[in-house]
Order: structure tokens, then sequence, then C-alpha cells
């Protein structure tokens, strides 16, 4: 007769010994995980506040700056200084397919129609606003006196710029002058070199049309890069937002005063803008105006 006591006892034994002696494996840790893990304290601290003060930069960069053109999200609605009738807007790719019948029809600022138009054309050396060719034909086409303009860039040089600008934009009789649009300096350039390259973009450009361009930028830029006397010569378009009048006190022709601005037409927000005189001023302003020329409107 088997001894079952003795099977059951070794069987029970063979099992343990299969659950003690059963490898087990385990995942090492990825060498970034074993770096933080011997991290000491003032390490992470020191972290989380270099986290915490890129989105403090970020969120003031893009909504509280005041010269960084984004000032919507904290002070609101589009604002209307007073004392000035000649109103327009400038457009690019952001603003999409406009409804130009709308705009010409309804398109009021303050009870004002709209003038004028600055379009988007260029920026560096390579791109072309996918909307420049459509919106600068139409705004002719529906009676605003339109404009192009360039945004500057720090990786193309003055001359390549222009020339891309140049190759691309057919200004005619009636139309502004060109525009460059002027925000940063590239951060290895020195002032000196900046203001020389700037000009060269503005004499090569001006060659070309045989009318003064029209220079682009905020006040606090002009007064720290462009502020030789130079440049003073060139009509100043002027970017300073939500308030009742602008801080330069020298001579500018344009102010965009909101980026926040509705029209019907426009899905969106879109820039407004100001003339500094008459239409009968912004008419001489034009290419290739003679004083003979009706000014009705």
């Amino acid at each position: 007769m088997p001894n079952t006591t003795t099977n059951r006892s070794q069987t029970r034994k063979r099992s343990v010994r299969k659950v003690y002696h059963s490898p087990v494996k385990r995942k090492k840790p990825g060498f970034i995980i074993r770096i933080l893990r011997h991290l000491p304290g003032w390490a992470w601290w020191l972290g989380s506040g270099l986290v915490v003060a890129g989105y403090i930069w970020a969120f003031y960069y893009f909504f509280v700056g005041p010269f960084g053109f984004r000032w919507r999200a904290l002070y609101g609605d589009a604002s209307y200084p007073e004392g000035y009738e000649i109103h327009g807007i400038d457009i690019s790719h952001y603003q999409g397919t406009i409804d130009w019948e709308k705009l010409r029809n309804n398109g009021m600022i303050e009870k004002c129609p709209v003038r004028f138009v600055m379009i988007k054309a260029t920026e560096g050396a390579s791109r072309l606003d996918h909307r420049f060719a459509d919106n600068f034909y139409q705004a002719r086409e529906y009676g605003f006196i339109r404009g192009a303009y360039h945004f500057w860039s720090t990786r193309s040089t003055s001359e390549a710029q222009a020339a891309y600008f140049i190759k691309n934009v057919n200004l005619e009789e009636g139309d502004l002058p060109p525009v460059l649009d002027i925000e940063h300096k590239g951060k290895e350039q020195t002032a000196e070199d900046f203001k020389k390259s700037v000009k060269k973009w503005l004499d090569i450009v001006e060659e070309h049309y045989k009318v003064k361009p029209i220079i682009y930028t905020y006040y606090k830029f002009k007064m720290a890069y462009l502020s030789d006397s130079i440049f003073d010569e060139y009509p100043y378009w002027i970017a300073h937002y939500y308030v009742d009048k602008v801080e330069y006190t020298g001579k500018w022709k344009f102010w965009q005063h909101t980026d926040c601005g509705r029209l019907p037409g426009i899905e969106g927000y879109v820039d407004f803008n100001i003339y500094n005189g008459s239409f009968y001023d912004l008419r001489r302003l034009t290419i290739g105006y003679r004083d003979n020329d009706d000014d009705t409107y």
C-alpha cells in the first residue's frame, strides 16, 4: 500500500520549490530616470522654477506685453482714437478668404468707411503670403487704396529680402509706397550693422519703385534701433494699442491702434489703423499722384 502522506509532502515541496526558485525579472530604469532619482532637492526646485518662469514669460509675450501686439486677452475690445476720419486695415492669410463685397458695402469703423488696406506680401527671402495675389487684386477692384508690406527676417540679407519683395510685388499708380514691417533685430548683429542692413533694404526698394518706403514698427523698437535721423525722413507707421494717443512725439503717418477689430466680410479679428491726415493727404502719398487728380470720394 503506497504511503500517500509521503507522496503529498514531496509534491508540496516540489511546488514550493518551483515558486520560490522562479526568477523575477525587473526592468532596469532608464538613464534619465536614474539621473533624476539622484538629483538633490534644490535641483528639483530650480527646475520647477524655470518651468514656471517659462510659462509666465510666454503668457506675457503673447498676451500681455504692451508691444507684443496681443493685448486682447486682458484689455478687451478694440479702442477707437478720437479725432481721426481716415480708417484702414491691414490683412494677411490669417484673415482667410475675405468677402470684399461685404467689406466695401458694410465695412465701417466708427461710422467711417474703410479707405485703405495694407496687405502682407512677403517675408524674408523666400516666403510669399499665399493670399497676397488675390487680396492685392481684390482691394483695388473694390475701390480701396492698397499697399503691400514686407515682413523683415533676421535670417536673410537685406539685399535678398529686397529682391524677393520686388520680384513679387508690382506696385502701380494709386498704390501706397512699399512698407517694411520690422520688429526684430538679429541677436548676433550689432546695432550699427542692423541699421545699415535696414537702410540697404530701404535704398534698394526706393530705387526700384521711385518712392520712399514706409517703415512699420512699434515705438520702443524705433527708439532703440531706428532712432537715427536718417530714418526720420521715411513715413512712419506706428503700432501702439489701447492708448488714447501714441507716445511717439515725432512725425508719423499711420497708427495701428488695435489688433482685435471686427468687420463684415472678415472672419475673426483684423488690425485697425488710422491715417494722420485728410483723405487728400492720403491720396498725395500714393505712387504717381498728381495734384490735378480727382480727389472726390
